[in-house]
């Protein structure tokens, strides 16, 4: 079973707005290159963060209203949410280092407020 769920907009509020833990949402779509290079990397960190950060995946051509929503112009976009907002964005490719570094200050400021 992979450690990415895909949502819908329906899933989204109880997902990503109401989670307990810091999101990560993945706005993609299944033809998109750069999307298919970051999906490996996001599996593998989704594993390494579990129960600390969640990642999730919308696909933008199956929720469209949800990436306008949200303001995704370009894919790959990454949306930080913590506390039900968002938080940071980043449209294209980002260095696994640096989403790493990222990370690591949400699920820090997550233990913090524990």
């Amino acid at each position: 079973m992979s450690a990415v769920a895909n949502l819908t907009t329906e899933a989204f509020v109880d997902e990503v707005i109401e989670s307990p833990v810091p999101v990560v949402v993945d706005f993609y779509a299944n033809w998109c290159g750069p999307c298919r290079l970051l999906a490996p990397i996001l599996e593998r960190i989704a594993d390494a963060y579990r129960g600390r950060v969640r990642i999730v995946k919308v696909d933008v051509d199956q929720e469209p209203e949800l990436a306008a929503h949200f303001g995704v112009s370009s894919i790959p976009t990454l949306a930080f949410f913590q506390n039900g907002r968002m938080v940071d964005r980043h449209a294209g490719l980002l260095d696994p280092r640096v989403l790493l570094q990222k990370l690591d200050r949400m699920a820090g400021a997550t233990a913090a407020a524990m």
